[in-house]
């Protein structure tokens, strides 16, 4: 595995943003993908190896959250020269996990990938396209746009993404469909920087309202979804529900006017201003 490094403070300037990304066009391979995990042992490797078989990766980021089974082992087992793993001390929630990916990104474009299989990887291409073909700076990939296949199960998870989806665009001022999404790919100097405070699923509330007030080009695209039941090892529960309508209303109303946020909020407008 290679080994970590700090975040590049000069993915910010748009120079050299802009000589990164035609350097990686030359390969195709321009896109980083981030996957947190937490005891996905059974899953992992079929993720990493679709990951890994697109041509436009340049490097998979596996963020180990801790976990007590054998996902770090399978990680490791695979040897495949374009995987970082990182292996937190302890489960400290997807959004330190992904925060901690996003630094080691050295390639100009990111999304994230759950450890898990209820998001196809063979999809991903379709996720960025916006943004390769440059008419997007982020793209979200929405379960209620169905491209293929959806799985049919809970509906008062369907109604909760909804609510929560509604309240966000309420309050943002957007028309988004579904911003509980895994499937977020961004420009990297968009997100490396973000000043994440959440914890465990508010990442998804905390990204959409900052990236709203930027003047980023923020696109959807419809993906198959193939969901798993709690006997099939979801996580996600009605407590995270709770905890993400507080989100909504705190970094909407309160958080996004504290100044580590309007000190990302200006760089990120400067960036895309001046590129």
């Amino acid at each position: 595995m290679e080994a970590a490094h700090g975040y590049n403070p000069s993915l910010l300037r748009s120079e050299d943003y802009l000589s990164m990304t035609q350097n990686a066009r030359t390969d195709q391979r321009v896109l980083a993908v981030v996957i947190p995990a937490y005891c996905e042992e059974t899953t992992i490797r079929t993720v990493i190896e679709k990951v890994d078989a697109l041509d436009c990766v340049r490097e998979i980021i596996v963020v180990d959250d801790g976990s007590p089974d054998g996902t770090t082992t399978v990680v490791e087992k695979l040897g495949l020269p374009r995987v970082k793993l990182i292996r937190l001390d302890r489960n400290s929630g997807k959004t330190a996990a992904v925060k901690r990916g996003l630094r080691e990104i050295t390639s100009p474009l990111c999304i994230i990938q759950d450890a898990d299989l209820e998001y196809d990887p063979a999809e991903i291409p379709f996720v960025i396209e916006p943004i390769i073909e440059d008419r997007a700076d982020v793209v979200y990939g929405s379960r209620f746009l169905v491209r293929r296949a959806s799985r049919v199960l809970y509906f008062y998870h369907y109604l909760a993404n909804k609510t929560l989806t509604f309240l966000s665009n309420l309050l943002t001022n957007l028309n988004m469909t579904d911003i509980e999404t895994c499937y977020k790919a961004f420009r990297t100097p968009l997100v490396q920087d973000l000043p994440l405070t959440s914890t465990g699923f508010g990442m998804e509330v905390e990204m959409t309202t900052l990236l709203a007030r930027t003047s980023a080009r923020i696109y959807e695209v419809p993906i198959s979804y193939y969901g798993r039941t709690y006997a099939e090892g979801k996580k996600i529960g009605m407590k995270d529900g709770l905890y993400a309508l507080w989100y909504i209303l705190f970094f909407n109303l309160v958080a996004v006017h504290r100044r580590p946020y309007r000190e990302y909020l200006r760089k990120a407008r400067a960036w895309l201003r001046d590129r």
